[in-house]
This record gives structure tokens, sequence and C-alpha cells, in this order.
């Protein structure tokens, strides 16, 4: 079966959230900075998804990221979290951007950006509450809490996410809108007659209608 992501940045850290086993987000020896980094994890899974929808912009070559990757990296995360005493970080950015995501990317200028990307959530700021992943200070790093806090802020966000959420300038919206209504289009046309019959509207009266 294929199961594709979802569209949207909320929906998308949702749905991963929801589906989310109870076991895997509380037990951990240091639930706080595993809970932490774990929404940094998420948060980045989405993001590198979404980012397709930008086109050129958002990767030069479009990339298969998939759900193995992100469970992996959500393994990883905790049995690093409980082996040392100090995080290493470095090493959860090594694996998850070389190795677990990093694996697919084929581009070199696409390599640097997806490091640069997972160093944004996955660092020791990330721990304290309140910390902003992005400019306008809409997406942050929540209390760590319960499952149902977590849902409860996925919610609160913005259906449309800003570009500003990707990193990218407001103008990036431009060409996901192009591509979108573009994408439209084509496939109202495809499901047009190609001929018609009878005193009726021509297929072209039709479609300009």
């Amino acid at each position: 079966m294929t199961l594709e992501p979802p569209s949207g940045l909320r929906q998308n850290v949702l749905r991963t959230y929801e589906a989310l086993d109870l076991k895997d987000f509380e037990e951990c020896t240091k639930p706080e900075p595993y809970k932490k980094l774990l929404f940094g994890f998420t948060f980045f899974h989405a993001i590198v998804q979404d980012r397709r929808k930008f086109g050129p912009i958002g990767w030069n070559i479009p990339y298969a990221f998939t759900n193995e990757d992100y469970i992996v990296s959500r393994r990883q995360l905790k049995t690093f979290i409980e082996a040392y005493e100090q995080i290493p970080y470095k090493t959860l950015n090594y694996i998850g951007a070389e190795i677990n995501y990093g694996g697919r990317v084929t581009d070199d200028k696409d390599s640097r950006l997806i490091i640069t990307i997972l160093r944004t959530y996955i660092n020791e700021n990330m721990l304290q509450d309140g910390y902003k992943i992005s400019p306008s200070g809409l997406y942050y790093s929540p209390v760590a809490g319960e499952k149902q806090d977590y849902i409860d802020y996925i919610k609160s966000l913005p259906l449309n996410p800003s570009p500003e959420a990707f990193g990218l300038h407001q103008n990036a919206e431009i060409t996901t809108a192009n591509n979108t209504t573009i994408n439209l289009l084509e496939n109202i046309l495809s499901m047009q007659p190609r001929a018609s019959s009878g005193s009726g509207k021509t297929r072209e009266e039709i479609i300009g209608e």
C-alpha cells in the first residue's frame, strides 16, 4: 500500500502525533528532553515533506521521504537520550539529516539544506519552553506535557501555513499557488469529453463558462 503524506504542515504533524503509540511517547527514562526533541523531529519530518509543494524553491529534486524515515529517527532519538548523560546533538543531527533522511538526497545543495533544516529543530534551545522555530514565533517548542497537549497545540496552528514556517520568503507562496491552479485546471480539462454531438454547447463553450 502507498501512504501519501497529508497535504499541509499542520495536518502532517497532527497525523503523526495521532498515530503515535502512547508507549512510544511516554516510555523514556528522560521524558522531558525526549518529548521536546521528538516534537523537533516530527516538525522536521513534516517540513521536508511539505517543502515539495514549492517546487524547485523547496527542493532541487522532489524526494520521497517516508514515515519509515521518521520511525527510525524516533527510535534512535530515544536510544541516544537514554544511553548518554549529555544529549548528543551532533550525532542526532548526523544520523537524521545525513543517514535516515539524507540517504535519499542526491543533490549537493539539497544535502546542505536538509542538514541546516534539522539543526533548527534538534539543538539545546529546543529544550526551552516557547523556543521559536519560525521568525513569527507562531511555531515554537511547546511545554513537555501529555500527548493530548501536543495535539491541542498542533490544532491551534494555521491550516494554510505561511512560507516563513519553512524558512522561505513570502513570495514563495506565489509559485505554490500557480502550480496548484495549473494542476487543478489540467485535471478539469482531462475530464471533459473529447468530442461533442447534437446541438448543445461546444466543449470550448462549456470550459469557458
